[in-house]
């Protein structure tokens, strides 16, 4: 069963690498650097097969059973899993921004008091140009 659903292959460091393509998730399992002790590694594979860093680690004693790597192992992808479940959906159509809170949504476009102020000074050069052009070309 493992063989048919991961990819299982050697790491540049020497370690066993164990990608479950299907669960978006990868298990690694190194020398420490520390005598009779194993370094197991898990992490997420993201959106086009790279892996991302990985996100819990921990230390299994060599002379550990395959029960207890097997736990181990089972501990840090669900720890992995826990940090990449994505956040509770927002609202359809509005992003929650941290520590400023949302204005109330408004159901159609309103003119803010700078954009009138703005159209009146344009529509009073336009007047002055016109009624000076008015006067220029009557005399």
């Amino acid at each position: 069963m493992l063989w048919r659903r991961h990819t299982v292959y050697r790491d540049r460091a020497g370690g066993v690498v164990i990608r479950g393509e299907h669960v978006q998730r990868w298990i690694s399992l190194a020398p420490s650097g520390r005598r009779d002790e194993i370094l197991l590694r898990a992490g997420r594979i993201l959106d086009g097969g790279t892996t991302a860093p990985a996100r819990s680690e921990t230390l299994v004693p060599l002379g550990a059973g395959s029960g207890e790597l097997a736990t181990a192992c089972r501990r840090l992808l669900a720890a992995t899993a826990a940090d990449a479940a994505p956040p509770a959906p927002a609202a359809p159509g509005r992003t929650q921004r941290p520590g400023k809170p949302q204005r109330p949504e408004r159901k159609g476009r309103r003119m803010s008091l700078v954009s009138w102020m703005v159209l009146a000074c344009v529509v009073g050069v336009v007047a002055l140009y016109a009624y000076s052009t008015a006067r220029t070309g009557t005399r």
